[in-house]
């Protein structure tokens, strides 16, 4: 069971082992040195990158006859062919003549995009490979750096998450100096954990191909001296089934970029479990964006950006997540892969109706990796690279641009590990206070705008600067709010839907005694604000308190008037089979096992 308080004058008995009460009084907003005001009190200052204290630069290799940039992130080569039980090179310096490949457009376009000075070496980017690194390979590699002798006591376990639903195995990396590589060692450790998840998208590859390679830089390269102050946990591919037949989807056809709050499939339901056991205080997702597709089709123009960027923008992530996301991680890694040459955009896609010329911000629904790790009060990243609908046209470039994001989000968590765990322990102790007071926001949408973004000419090659119109999910304005529950009441019947709060790491309690709450039904379809009334509560039910850090998480699955919660899905069949409980209960709960 969490160790987040139970709910005000409820008692909790334990099943077959014995009753025992648990604490009545509803947790305060402790005092803090760091935080004083939620409202106006700015996060505790940070030092300067390469200030005293922080962990050295990561070591350059610069293209010829140029000098090194600040903060690139290269394999570095070795001087003879590996050994067979040695581990094979991952980069070498890329030669300065050759043809470019077939393109799907013309030669002016690709030479916006030229391949980096090095070169990266997985298995699927060998140059006489046609096909991206199998599932099996991925294996292998990852088993390979899990087997080996790893510098600075550094620890590396594979871990099989889980099955796919072909079968597939989905492979994670757990790399830390701790003194084991399980939940209880890495926090044990006192050090941040940061989760990196690959190719969501079946059509993904330079995704699982860049953490490859940082997964390899960790172990044994330029990034493992960062281990010292944080954990880090790889998942390369999280859709084997889709990445095996290049399709987005999972087998049964769910996008599982945005199945992470109903974890419908098995592929998001292991993710929810490692996020559950291991509590990552930052969550990075790594995709591709289309460079043609339906911007060329809307807009004449093909994407002109390497890189696509954004942080948990939904309802209800506390404020200062956000601030920390923006200053700590998005701003960061912007200036390092601008400092590489590498061109960078809120992440966004074609909206609305053929003709209207309406880009739109990834979304503001709390189903998607970043969305609801910012509500696990974790901060969410999500790095896309220009690459869908390429094949390998240009992999090496794309490539480029994942590894040194990620290089970058792994240095702001080791630069600001200690205040970021600061300002995460303030706001899970505030969201344990706030149950019973206040207002959620139970859906949120973009605000419009009008701005400029720029495009490439397909013919020419040239900048297209034009002006669309803008959905902007920076900007989120609160569609509907309801006051704050002191938690939600669930029949016996919700049995689904209890499995998957668990899931996510909520504390559900079992009504073990018959009794009654103040309660009122969850509004749909902008009904007017329900009347309360005193329900009777069976026993073998449920209640779900919101006095835990978590909270946030149980608000967006719960509440009835959303598109992406649980009544809309049906694991919750009939509407008064949940209900908003208004004041704390007096009953006797069971602990689930």
């Amino acid at each position: 069971m969490p160790s987040s308080a139970l709910t005000p004058r409820a008692h909790v008995r334990a099943p077959a082992r014995g009753a025992f009460l648990a604490r009545a009084a509803l947790p305060a907003v402790l005092g803090s040195l760091l935080l004083t005001a939620c409202g106006s009190t700015p996060l505790p200052p940070w030092p300067d990158r390469g200030a005293p204290g922080s962990p050295p630069p990561v070591r350059t290799i610069p293209p010829p006859g140029r000098a090194a940039q600040p903060g690139t992130v290269v394999p570095a080569p070795l001087a003879r062919a590996p050994e067979a039980a040695r581990t094979a090179p991952i980069g070498r310096l890329a030669p300065q003549a050759g043809t470019l490949p077939e393109l799907p457009f013309g030669p002016a376009v690709a030479a916006r995009f030229p391949d980096p000075a090095i070169l990266y070496h997985t298995p699927g980017l060998q140059t006489e490979r046609r096909a991206f690194t199998t599932n099996a390979e991925i294996g292998q590699w990852l088993e390979r750096l899990a087997q080996q002798p790893a510098p600075r006591q550094t620890r590396a376990e594979l871990l099989a998450l889980g099955p796919s639903q072909r079968g597939a195995p989905i492979h994670a990396l757990v790399l830390t100096q701790a003194q084991g590589t399980q939940p209880q060692a890495l926090a044990d450790s006192k050090r941040l954990t940061v989760l990196l998840v690959g190719q969501q998208h079946g059509n993904a590859p330079a995704a699982s191909e860049a953490l490859l390679v940082v997964a390899q830089e960790l172990a044994q390269g330029l990034l493992a001296p960062l281990l010292e102050r944080i954990n880090v946990i790889v998942v390369p591919r999280a859709n084997p089934d889709g990445a095996e037949v290049d399709v987005p989807a999972t087998r049964d056809g769910t996008d599982m970029a945005h199945d992470h709050l109903l974890l419908h499939t098995p592929e998001a339901r292991a993710l929810a479990r490692l996020v559950r056991d291991y509590r990552p205080a930052v969550v990075l997702e790594s995709g591709e964006f289309p460079a043609a597709g339906a911007v060329l089709t809307e807009f004449g123009g093909l994407e002109r950006h390497d890189a696509h960027l954004l942080y948990a923008t939904t309802g209800n992530v506390h404020e200062f997540i956000t601030k920390a996301a923006r200053e700590w991680f998005h701003q960061p890694m912007e200036q390092d892969l601008q400092k590489l040459g590498l061109s960078v955009e809120w992440a966004h896609h074609p909206a609305g109706r053929p003709g209207e010329r309406r880009m739109a911000m990834d979304g503001v629904h709390p189903d998607s990796l970043r969305n609801l790790q910012g509500l696990k009060n974790a901060v969410g990243l999500s790095v896309a690279s220009r690459g869908v609908g390429l094949g390998r046209t240009h992999i090496q470039r794309r490539v480029h641009t994942q590894v040194n994001a990620i290089a970058s989000a792994l240095r702001s968590t080791a630069e600001r590990a200690a205040p970021l765990e600061q300002v995460r322990s303030f706001v899970e102790r505030e969201t344990r206070a706030l149950a019973c007071q206040g207002k959620i926001v139970v859906q949120a949408a973009p605000t419009p705008e009008t701005r400029d973004l720029t495009l490439l000419n397909p013919q020419t090659g040239e900048d297209m600067v034009l002006r669309v119109e803008w959905d902007s999910s920076l900007q989120w304005r609160p569609v509907r709010q309801l006051a704050r529950p002191c938690g939600y009441w669930l029949a016996a019947a919700a049995q689904p839907a209890v499995e998957r709060l668990r899931l996510h790491g909520l504390q559900v309690l079992r009504v073990a005694e018959a009794g009654a709450v103040l309660a009122e039904a969850s509004p749909q379809n902008g009904d007017a604000r329900p009347q309360r009334a005193a329900i009777d509560v069976p026993a073998g039910s449920y209640y779900v308190p919101l006095n835990q850090a978590l909270a946030p998480v149980a608000e967006a699955a719960l509440e009835a008037d959303t598109p992406f919660g649980y009544l809309g899905a049906g694991l919750v069949t009939r509407t008064e089979d949940v209900m908003r409980v208004m004041a704390s209960p007096s009953l006797v709960f069971e602990e689930l096992e």
